[in-house]
């Protein structure tokens, strides 16, 4: 299946999710925010998706999108917010990612649309 990179502040949510995709048979690496999420990025490691929530610490969903696609232009992008304003934010990256999906959702809401963000 897919190589996920998993960027998630929150370590419940983070895990949750973690474990709902590998039952999918993805490989899911877990960060706790953009800036680690970055790094991992930066040692080279191909990765088929990003699945990165929007508001984190350190460096945000947005920007890390951002930067993901320049360095990895071939990686699909998938943003989770639980917040309206930071989904409009998410507007303008039209060009680099796949879609938003609104938290809360449900294991089947999330499994969903990384299966729809991997085939777009």
């Amino acid at each position: 299946m897919a190589k996920i990179l998993l960027a998630e502040d929150e370590s419940a949510l983070r895990s949750f999710v973690a474990r709902a995709l590998k039952l999918d048979g993805h490989d899911v690496e877990e960060v706790g925010d953009g800036a680690e999420g970055l790094d991992r990025l930066d040692t080279g490691q191909r990765y088929d998706l990003l699945l990165s929530d929007i508001r984190m610490p350190a460096m945000d969903g947005i920007e890390l999108a951002h930067k993901a696609s320049g360095m990895a232009p071939a990686m699909k992008i998938l943003l989770m917010t639980g917040y309206a304003e930071q989904r409009e934010r998410a507007d303008g990256l039209a060009a680099v990612i796949v879609d938003v999906v609104s938290k809360p959702f449900s294991l089947p809401e999330i499994r969903a649309a990384v299966s729809r963000a991997l085939a777009a």
